[in-house]
């Protein structure tokens, strides 16, 4: 069997001329303890040389590097009663998917372990860590310098430097990529040689040499630039932003609309924002602000809430991706995973995100507000449309965020109304300035001789914990939030 990679890799593993840390030559043995060990040890020192794998080689001779091939038949091997494989797998923790290639080089049979280098912990077998140090494989325990340096390693990896697409030609690199996109989006000359495309491309960590001339394209370059998410893996592919519009005001109701994104979120972020904005509602009259038609929602708030959509899911929750969903009333957007900040305090917050590379390339290309500013123009936007007030809410392993479409103060139930006053007293402290009774009564449009419904809010919400009075010696001089 030949597999034009796994010769490639041969090729440039042999070409290193002797052992490295993430790399171990073997003629024919293969004791399956010793193995196992050796797969620990070879996964962590992957992570802490900075290699995306770690390899074992058997068909090489110890003497001199020689490649003499091995009886060695991964395929056929057995501990007990279990294929060697499942029997390693079962040992290894983290889970860790190892896989032998068997091929055929130079006439002799060669035997290729492809090693994963640790991501989220140090990798065990059977409860120990392990570590190469020359060619010994001692416990990591056992060398707490390299114990630390590796935790370090382990700290900042992240899922934007993965591969999407592995051992690929630069032919196909660009027709999977859009890269135009990327050199229009950060204000850059597009390079007359490809060349320069491809070195600007590897400079911004979208792709990442292969070997035998070939190329991987990362996480980061297929999720921001994919012409079609669906030409890589359904892991990734999943990602990609979904759109629903029903005719009511329940999941229950008819879909009006539907519509599965497949371009990469820079690339696709400006058509994903125009089709969702040509389907929203007009309203005619908002309040003071606007006495001429204009859309339902605050455009501003849609592009930062599906911005933040994007930037901070949780990439390790499979299977399901940024979805936005537009009833008659309101609209929601939702991504999976936990915030890594309370809901409560997403307004005055800095920003934390899971995808620093991806949040700062989104930033870099002006798509979303810098230094976390956009919650706060989000909220905003909604008070200066006089809307209820947006809704952050975790739902069960996902973040929810929902705009509501214009209703009246009195139609508004008393939790939008304390939510309301929370978020009007932290713009307005971010801001410098305090909440009093007048620019609460000013953001929900209330007349004056009608303050009395806004000290009942105020009341309401300091009854809840929410803010406090700015000067305890002055109850009236004006509020700020409880965390103020």
């Amino acid at each position: 069997m030949t597999d034009a990679r796994t010769l490639a890799l041969v090729d440039d593993i042999l070409a290193l001329g002797t052992e490295t840390s993430w790399t171990e030559f073997k003629e024919n043995n293969a004791d399956p303890d010793g193995m196992g060990k050796r797969i620990s040890a070879i996964s962590n020192a992957a992570r802490l040389a900075d290699k995306h794998f770690g390899y074992m080689l058997w068909g090489v001779r110890d003497e001199d590097r020689a490649l003499v091939g091995t009886t060695f038949r991964p395929s056929a091997a057995k501990v007990g009663n279990q294929p060697l494989e499942f029997w390693l797998s079962q040992r290894l923790s983290p889970d860790l998917p190892i896989v032998f290639k068997e091929v055929e080089h130079a006439g002799l049979n060669i035997v290729l372990l492809e090693i994963p280098a640790a991501t989220t912990a140090p990798i065990e077998f059977d409860r120990t860590a392990y570590i190469r140090i020359g060619s010994a494989t001692p416990s990591l325990s056992d060398h707490p310098e390299r114990q630390r340096a590796l935790w370090a390693k382990l700290q900042p990896y992240v899922w934007e430097s993965g591969l999407a697409a592995q051992f690929i030609t630069s032919d196909t690199v660009l027709s999977l990529l859009d890269y135009v996109s990327l050199f229009e989006l950060t204000g850059q000359t597009l390079p007359d040689n490809r060349a320069g495309i491809f070195d600007r491309l590897e400079t911004e960590r979208l792709i990442m040499r292969d070997v035998g001339d070939r190329w991987n394209i990362t996480n980061l370059g297929a999720i921001l630039f994919a012409k079609d998410l669906d030409q890589f893996d359904s892991r990734l592919a999943r990602k990609a932003v979904r759109f629903v519009a029903y005719d009511g005001n329940n999941r229950a109701d008819m879909v009006s609309k539907r519509q599965d994104g497949r371009k990469g979120y820079a690339s696709g972020f400006k058509g994903l924002i125009d089709y969702v904005s040509g389907l929203l509602p007009e309203n005619e009259h908002i309040g003071r602000a606007f006495r001429t038609e204009t859309v339902m929602y605050p455009p501003i708030a849609i592009r930062e809430l599906v911005a933040n959509a994007l930037i901070h899911q949780d990439m390790s929750i499979t299977g399901t991706g940024p979805l936005i969903e537009l009833f008659k009333d309101r609209l929601e957007i939702t991504n999976p995973g936990q915030p890594l900040i309370a809901p409560e305090r997403f307004i005055d917050s800095p920003p934390r995100s899971r995808n620093e590379a991806l949040a700062a390339f989104m930033r870099r290309m002006k798509i979303c507000e810098e230094q976390g500013t956009g919650i706060d123009k989000v909220v905003a936007s909604v008070e200066l449309y006089q809307l209820p007030p947006p809704d952050f809410r975790v739902e069960g392993e996902a973040m929810r965020c929902v705009l509501f479409a214009p209703r009246r103060f009195s139609a508004m139930s008393p939790d939008e109304r304390i939510r309301a006053c929370y978020q009007h007293a932290v713009l307005k402290f971010i801001s410098g300035d305090i909440m009093k009774n007048a620019s609460l009564r000013e953001r929900f449009g209330i007349e004056p001789q009608n303050s009395a419904q806004v000290s009942q809010v105020i009341s309401a919400t300091l009854a809840r914990g929410r803010i406090r009075a700015a000067d305890p010696d002055r109850p009236k001089s004006g509020y700020v939030p409880w965390w103020a």
